[in-house]
């Protein structure tokens, strides 16, 4: 199983190899690399396609610090200096997003384009902090399991939650989310919660950026991505049908789609 060591974090990462431009997947909060598993299958054949997991998360290390988005974003630039992906094609959903705004503000010799979905610019809002602390608290101190239905309705949009035919997908991805360490989880939880704003970034971004969020997102409403989008000079803004805020997952052909476009604007 693959593991780079970088800047003090165990990092797992999955990468298919091969001579052709390489896309970087950057997860949401709660998840792994396998959320981009659907995109993977069907890009590897063209693209070398590299996953990975966030520190404290999916199968990658804790560490006791280095939560922060500039932290993440300092993790991501290694791993792509690491193994050699660079200039690549880089997707991030939601915190994933939160590292590919400030990767390509910061560091735009490692990309060639952004893909950005479900994703924010924004503070955590106030409305949102006292549950999300809330729900940390029990996730940390009685276990994931117990706060996952509150979870669920949060990273999904109502059609794949009330889809009879996705019932076997629910399963797995509530069981993936009760199966992260609950230490690194909650230090992940904090990070997002208590992360700064970047929109200053955003006119500085000067390369093709595609934007994508569902129309059933109540993480990261669908006005944040448009916000993005008229701030960021090259982006084309594409508003996903059906899916709530794991869009990767929930509406996989049309978020294939828009990395598809964005890399063939390069």
């Amino acid at each position: 199983m693959p593991y780079a060591d970088l800047n003090g974090a165990h990092v797992h990462f999955t990468d298919t190899g091969g001579e052709g431009q390489a896309i970087v997947f950057s997860h949401g909060l709660l998840f792994s690399g396998a959320m981009f598993e659907a995109q993977v299958a069907v890009l590897r054949d063209r693209f070398r396609c590299i996953t990975f997991d966030h520190r404290g998360q999916g199968r990658s290390g804790v560490t006791p610090g280095g939560y922060d988005m500039e932290t993440l974003t300092s993790d991501a630039a290694a791993l792509i200096r690491h193994l050699g992906a660079a200039p690549c094609h880089f997707v991030g959903l939601s915190m994933g997003g939160f590292v590919g705004i400030r990767l390509a503000a910061e560091n735009p010799e490692l990309l060639k384009s952004l893909t950005l979905l479900g994703t924010s610019a924004d503070r955590e809002p106030e409305s949102n902090m006292s549950k999300y602390r809330m729900l940390n608290l029990i996730a940390r101190w009685i276990g994931l399991r117990a706060v996952v239905s509150r979870v669920m309705p949060i990273l999904f949009g109502r059609t794949f939650l009330t889809d009879r035919a996705r019932a076997e997908e629910r399963k797995r991805w509530a069981d993936a989310i009760v199966g992260n360490d609950r230490i690194g989880i909650t230090r992940a939880v904090a990070g997002v919660i208590e992360r700064d704003g970047c929109a200053g970034l955003l006119p500085g971004i000067d390369m093709p950026v595609g934007i994508g969020v569902g129309d059933e997102d109540v993480a990261t409403l669908p006005g944040k991505s448009e916000r993005l989008h008229v701030a960021i000079r090259e982006s084309k803004l594409v508003v996903f049908n059906g899916a709530g805020h794991s869009s990767s997952i929930e509406t996989p052909a049309s978020v294939t789609d828009l990395m598809e476009r964005t890399v063939g604007r390069v």
